[in-house]
């Protein structure tokens, strides 16, 4: 049984508090509201990554609000504060479902800008196949970039290469003779390849609030030059990222050009919370191009 049940009062405090910072799609979210920001402002959607959730996010989802954005930050199904347990989940749509009702409540004319960190990558990606029309540009945060040229799978191998997963647990949900159905990041890992740059206390948050990760198959999904690669395509380097290391983001941006390559040089694989200002700049410099 996931770890994250059991929590003392005081964490469940926080994750409120996180929660208004945040937040995930309500389950009353109304299906034809239309979502406005100030003039020259932009609609961020942030898709965490691997185990995380809205609340990785907090800090430069404050920033981008105190700017003026309008943000929504969500929590993937069994992640964050979403109330599915990992055992619940068995295909990619529903795991995906938070981010499918927030698309398709759009108003016609809205066009966000869609925000993914790590394996959040591919979930971005799928959903530019989906919704090419209703995204500005899509930001990929040392993340999967998936596309046409360069599958799911093959960036997982070349992570897998390269990575030690160390005290990594995982679930066979399925049984012992198939696959993992999902891992969970061991504190070791976490500490070596994942947050060695972040704050202390940032890395206690994370430890504390980390859940088991689904392990889905994305290339089921076919993404196409004609709608897939009609979106505008930026991509972030982490230039210590110990997870996804330089090497393997250099393989994806040679192999998947993007419109256009940042670099944080100085940040950790969580560059929310290692570098949030410097994630923020460029995500203030993306809306004002991309509009």
């Amino acid at each position: 049984m996931e770890h994250l049940k059991n929590k003392s009062f005081l964490f469940c405090l926080l994750l409120i508090c996180l929660a208004k910072i945040c937040t995930s799609l309500p389950s009353n979210y109304p299906q034809n509201q239309t979502q406005t920001s100030p003039s020259g402002k932009k609609h961020f959607v942030l898709i965490h990554g691997a185990g995380l959730g809205a609340w990785s996010w907090y800090k430069v989802a404050t920033l981008l609000k105190d700017s003026g954005h309008n943000v929504t930050a969500l929590d993937l199904g069994a992640s964050g504060i979403n109330p599915i347990q990992i055992q619940q989940l068995r295909s990619i749509s529903q795991y995906v479902e938070p981010l499918t009702k927030l698309m398709v409540s759009l108003s016609p004319k809205e066009r966000i800008i869609l925000v993914g960190h790590s394996m959040g990558g591919a979930v971005i990606s799928t959903f530019m196949e989906r919704f090419p029309e209703k995204i500005a540009a899509a930001v990929y945060v040392t993340a999967f970039m998936s596309g046409p040229t360069l599958n799911y799978s093959t960036i997982l191998t070349e992570v897998n290469k390269r990575l030690d997963y160390l005290d990594t647990q995982y679930r066979y949900d399925n049984g012992t003779n198939n696959p993992p159905t999902s891992f969970l990041i061991g504190p070791k890992a976490l500490a070596l390849k994942f947050y060695q740059l972040s704050p202390a206390q940032d890395k206690t948050l994370v430890s504390s609030l980390i859940r088991f990760s689904p392990l889905f198959n994305y290339d089921v999904i076919k993404l196409t030059k004609e709608k897939y690669g009609s979106v505008r395509r930026v991509f972030i380097v982490s230039g210590q990222d110990q997870t996804i290391v330089l090497d393997v983001q250099n393989y994806i941006i040679r192999n998947n050009p993007p419109d256009e390559v940042k670099v944080i040089s100085d940040s950790d694989h969580l560059v929310m919370i290692s570098r949030p200002l410097n994630l923020f700049y460029h995500l203030q410099n993306i809306a004002e191009k991309y509009s």
